[in-house]
């Protein structure tokens, strides 16, 4: 409450004390969001190790970066075709049970490279290896969906913005542990062990989302058309300046900046090291994410959001560029580790207006759109940095993705004026 201030008093208030319910120890002690927070962990460790293994052992077989470009144009197109209907999926069926089909599904792609890598001879075509990727993006298009729906489910509203924060931390925790331990598992034992493992942690998801006990809410899109009901998703986001702003400031963030995944390429011709340095790269963004996350947990993010953010998709262009211009392993992973730290801002704060800005019954839709901005901007963003590398080679190609990456930042500022002065309380 703070002490009694007399209208002459100049001396600052008192910050205002956390309600119980608001407090990061609250939402520790909720049994619905431990196993939310498992569920988002396992899929993540599941996602990354089978997408560090798979990219090592096909540069092993082509040395070229093209074929890199292939694995996510092989996730992108089935992942673009079933995500918008997977949100309506998830807002027309249990999503609990949704989850673990999917997670089954994401159990099953890692199975079936690990029975390929020991059985299959696929040095001469690599046709099976994209067939399970595909695999893998159908699974995908449903577990952000499914996750941002049973997020409103277990926590109160008061608990957004810090659940957002921890949400964060286990996805961001997932892109560190996931790429090392993959990157290791491969250096040590092989891609065949890599595969086995990352099954496990699929399998894992799938016990937490049995182990969860949330109430469903009001099946009310049952009797509604499917495609009328995907084009009322997308009225709700194209038709919100702040949703809308913040969904395509990441895309294209991603879309040009996302060098990580030339990693492989960077390792062998640059900076001349193994697999384990390779886990390491691919970690090294997310270990600055979970800082920053942590951070964000402890103080919420609430006034000049909007601007916070923009300097943030602005900075981690700049950790592109000097990433690309590095050829010193340890100055690749700072500048990686800074890039982290920028995208940690940004994803925390993309959660957040998505969770305060959506109905509850649009969350599987409008979870879909973000999926499609965000997750087919990961993979066209790998398609476009192996094309780009191709044509201009390795370290043009990451520069001229960073420089861009700017270019957006400063759009966005100009072109979404209610982002660029959002203030996350105007939202609760």
């Amino acid at each position: 409450m703070g002490r009694p201030r007399s209208p002459g008093d100049l001396t600052p208030p008192e910050p205002p004390v956390p309600l119980p319910g608001e407090t990061v120890g609250a939402l520790l002690r909720n049994p619905g969001f431990r196993w939310l927070m498992a569920y988002r962990i396992s899929t993540m460790l599941c996602y990354q190790i089978v997408a560090v293994t798979v990219g090592w052992q096909v540069y092993e077989l082509t040395r070229n970066p093209f074929s890199l470009a292939l694995i996510g144009l092989a996730e992108v197109i089935p992942f673009f075709c079933v995500a918008p209907f997977a949100g309506y999926l998830v807002d027309t069926l249990p999503r609990r049970k949704l989850g673990m089909a999917a997670c089954t599904l994401l159990m099953l792609t890692a199975l079936v490279l690990w029975a390929l890598t020991r059985y299959w001879p696929i040095k001469d075509s690599l046709w099976p290896i994209y067939a399970a990727i595909a695999l893998g993006g159908c699974a995908r298009a449903f577990l952000g969906p499914i996750y941002n729906a049973l997020f409103a489910r277990v926590l109160k509203r008061e608990q957004f913005v810090r659940g957002a924060s921890l949400g964060s931390v286990m996805f961001q925790s997932g892109l560190v542990l996931g790429p090392a331990f993959g990157g290791a598992l491969v250096g040590w034992a092989g891609a065949d062990v890599a595969y086995a493992v990352a099954s496990a942690f699929g399998l894992c998801a799938v016990s937490a989302l049995a182990m969860m006990q949330v109430t469903e809410p009001p099946k009310q899109m049952q009797q509604g058309p499917v495609f009328a009901s995907i084009r009322e998703g997308l009225r709700f986001v194209f038709g919100n300046q702040i949703v809308l702003g913040a969904l395509a400031l990441d895309m294209f963030a991603v879309l040009f900046g996302g060098a990580i995944s030339l990693a492989p390429a960077f390792i062998k011709e640059i900076l001349h090291a193994g697999p384990e340095a390779l886990g390491l790269m691919r970690g090294a963004p997310a270990l600055g994410s979970v800082s920053v996350a942590l951070w964000l947990a402890r103080r919420p993010l609430q006034k000049n959001a909007g601007r916070i953010l923009l300097f943030a998709v602005a900075g981690f262009g700049l950790c592109m560029i000097g990433f690309g211009l590095s050829e010193v392993l340890w100055l690749s992973l700072l500048f990686l580790v800074l890039s982290g730290i920028c995208d940690g801002v940004s994803v925390v704060t993309r959660s957040t207006i998505l969770q305060l800005a959506t109905p509850d019954e649009m969350r599987g839709r409008v979870s879909s759109i973000n999926s499609i901005f965000i997750g087919s901007s990961n993979e066209l963003g790998a398609f476009y940095a192996g094309s780009m590398a191709r044509l201009l080679g390795l370290v043009p190609a990451v520069v001229l993705g960073g420089c861009v990456t700017m270019g957006v930042a400063a759009s966005a500022a100009k072109l979404a004026p209610k982002l660029r002065r959002l203030d996350l309380r105007d939202l609760q």
